[in-house]
């Protein structure tokens, strides 16, 4: 049963065009670093609309109670919501020679989304490859990440945007592009957090179509960037759960950074 938001028939958004769920393009990913199940419930019942994609980041669903895991990922996929575990956790599993394994209790945990990343340990190319084609073996939804999260290894833009390409080629349902939780001196954003248009530009340019890329960009400046640069339906991610009402209202032209761009 559907149900009518607030203001519905009174005001109208601003940005028209914004996709409703099941989104292919202007998805949501919210970065979960431990909410509980009351937590997440109000969580889904506020914004659950407006969230496509949360990320149990990092190794934080090592310290669940496995039941509890359970609830929360059948919670949120209730609500349409798909969930995955951060990928330094696989990198964790792959250096432990525990690959198989983890994506055995992944899929008993009920996960069904798979984070690929070597933000921290180096994962050889055909590896990656390999690890790409078994979660899709399995049928799992693959979103790879590429960059570093520190940024004196960060490598040149051109070979994150190969890998980029590689990943796609393999079967990566979105590529995305790190910043970690702070957004700041890592991929496209300098120490301040600004964004470096010139590397968003050829980033866009190499790889076509940016509905394949997912932009962390935890911080309000940010995702202004790439709403007025890409348009309402960019993919977004490590927002936090608090923000995503925030994020939507940009999104939508409800906040006067975007609403300007609206009535222009």
């Amino acid at each position: 049963m559907m149900k009518t938001k607030a203001w519905e028939g009174v005001i109208e958004a601003p940005l028209k065009g914004r996709s409703f769920k099941p989104r292919k393009s202007g998805l949501t990913m919210v970065i979960d670093k431990g909410l509980g199940l009351n937590q997440t419930q109000d969580l889904i019942s506020t914004a659950g609309d407006y969230i496509d994609l949360v990320k149990l980041t990092f190794g934080t669903s090592a310290f669940y109670d496995s039941e509890l895991l359970k609830q929360k990922i059948y919670l949120l996929h209730q609500a349409g919501i798909k969930v995955m575990p951060g990928g330094t956790f696989l990198e964790v599993a792959i250096w432990q020679n525990r690959f198989q394994a983890y994506l055995d209790r992944a899929q008993e945990l009920g996960f069904t989304a798979i984070e690929v990343s070597d933000g921290t340990l180096d994962i050889p190319p055909l590896l990656r490859q390999e690890v790409i084609a078994e979660c899709l073996k399995r049928g799992l939804m693959v979103i790879s990440e590429v960059g570093k999260k520190d940024p004196a290894e960060a490598p040149p833009l051109s070979f994150l945007i190969e890998q980029a390409r590689e990943d796609l080629a393999s079967g990566a349902f979105k590529v995305i592009i790190e910043a970690r939780e702070a957004g700041r001196g890592v991929g496209i954003y300098d120490q301040e957090g600004r964004t470096k248009m010139e590397e968003l530009e050829e980033i866009i340019e190499a790889i076509g179509d940016p509905d394949f890329l997912i932009w962390e960009a935890p911080l309000k400046n940010q995702q202004q960037d790439l709403i007025l640069r890409l348009g309402c339906n960019v993919n977004l991610g490590n927002i936090p759960p608090e923000e995503v009402l925030a994020l939507e209202a940009l999104r939508q032209g409800l906040r006067g950074d975007t609403l300007k761009r609206a009535v222009r």
